[in-house]
């Protein structure tokens, strides 16, 4: 349960800083270092599924 509840937080603080990027690449990035200061690698490895998740959302959206 509580390992969940962090990856939920992990997911929710990187989609925030997610958009303020503008292209895929930096959506994943920048969820990935999100990821990484909340919950180290496997963090790092979440937010930046989550940031490739939301930038390909974004693009999907403007077609």
């Amino acid at each position: 349960m509580r390992k969940t509840l962090s990856l939920l937080a992990i997911t929710g603080a990187a989609l925030a800083l997610c958009a303020c990027s503008t292209t895929t690449e930096q959506k994943a990035a920048s969820g990935a270092v999100a990821g990484a200061v909340i919950a180290g690698p496997v963090g790092a490895a979440v937010g930046g599924a989550a940031g490739a998740v939301a930038g390909h959302v974004q693009n999907e959206s403007k077609k």
